[in-house]
């Protein structure tokens, strides 16, 4: 398993319907390198439908894999948009990444109460863990080949010596939550790739964390696979050195690299102005520039970097719509509002 097992099952797929013409289709370009995802719901596979057909070859269930939606309640499970997802994957050839399995957020409370809802101890949160992993990850066994196992978990605040983001999970649990979430992955799906993702992933301080978890847990023989790095970026953080110092810290490790939501913002961090209608055509340059150089990193890395999944089909599906900035519109991905190619797709897909 891992990516030679991918780059087969991708020279099946490149072959298949979902073939486009030429260079104008993204993830053939890209082909010998990684597969090109994207986020999706069932929505989205009806309104981008064809752009999703055309150009990616990989998808992430954005939210309807998440325990808030597909176990919402106790002994009840929602499978009816996770399977959509899978049933359309499979009907036209892409893979599919599973994301998440545990999360400080979008968990329901209940699974961290009894009956009367007060607080459960370790052991009855340690088998509803163990159950909802089971059901979730071997329904989805022949459709899926790697998952998202733990999200979010590492602290990033600087001001702390804390390695570990404060959550339920680890309030009741302990740190060792997250190497038993990969355990119990494992037990369900022994050819799952299995990753840990977080967001942030190439701040120093941040990924210094996160290196030194994963190192514990493949020290202590835990099966993790790979780690994601989000890629939520905007035009002008981070660098480019910042990027590859943490793609070759992490690939010290010897895991498999995912970049699995990646879009590039057109604002700072700081920049809170909501009056914008369309992007400036400054904006637009500097986009197209700084994926240029994104891409060109990431196909020197293809050994050790085997997925990149934007987080968005176009602009108009993208989450960062009123976030964090309320009424305010953003454009970080490769296809516009209307579903045209964009700078930034013409600087990554001619090389």
């Amino acid at each position: 398993m891992g990516s030679l097992w991918i780059k087969r099952r991708l020279n099946l797929l490149i072959g298949g319907r979902t073939m486009a013409n030429g260079n104008q289709c993204l993830y053939r370009k890209y082909q010998p390198y990684f597969p090109i995802g994207t986020c999706v719901d069932p929505k989205a596979l009806q309104t981008h439908k064809d752009l999703i057909i055309q150009h990616y070859n990989s998808l992430t269930a954005e939210n309807h894999m998440k325990f808030a939606l597909i176990h919402p309640r106790h002994e009840y499970y929602d499978f009816s948009a996770a399977d959509q997802i899978a049933a359309f994957a499979n009907d036209y050839d892409k893979l599919v990444r599973g994301h998440t399995l545990v999360w400080h957020n979008q968990t329901p409370d209940w699974v961290f109460q009894d009956l009367t809802g007060q607080p459960i101890d370790k052991a009855a949160l340690l088998k509803r863990m163990e159950e909802h992993i089971h059901t979730v990850v071997s329904r989805y066994r022949k459709h899926i080949y790697c998952w998202d196992v733990v999200n979010e978990a590492v602290e990033d605040k600087e001001d702390t010596n804390a390695v570990l983001r404060d959550s339920h999970w680890l309030r009741i649990i302990g740190p060792e939550f997250i190497e038993k979430a990969f355990e119990y992955a494992h037990a369900a799906d022994a050819n799952a790739l299995l990753f840990y993702n977080d967001y942030n992933a190439c701040t120093p301080h941040k990924r210094d964390k996160i290196y030194n978890l994963v190192k514990n847990l493949k020290d202590k023989g835990v099966p993790i696979h790979g780690i994601g790095l989000q890629g939520h970026w905007n035009i002008y953080w981070p660098s480019i050195d910042e990027i590859r110092a943490a793609i070759e810290k992490y690939a010290s490790l010897e895991v498999e690299l995912h970049i699995t939501e990646l879009d590039l913002s057109v604002f700072k961090f700081d920049d809170v102005r909501t009056d914008l209608k369309e992007p400036t055509n400054e904006m637009m340059e500097l986009q197209a520039k700084r994926y240029e150089g994104i891409f060109k990193l990431f196909r020197e890395y293809s050994d050790v970097l085997t997925s990149v999944t934007f987080w968005g089909a176009a602009d108009d599906q993208t989450w960062l719509h009123d976030f964090p900035v309320k009424g305010r519109t953003n454009w970080p991905l490769l296809f516009d509002m209307n579903h045209h190619p964009k700078q930034a797709f013409n600087r990554v897909i001619d090389f």
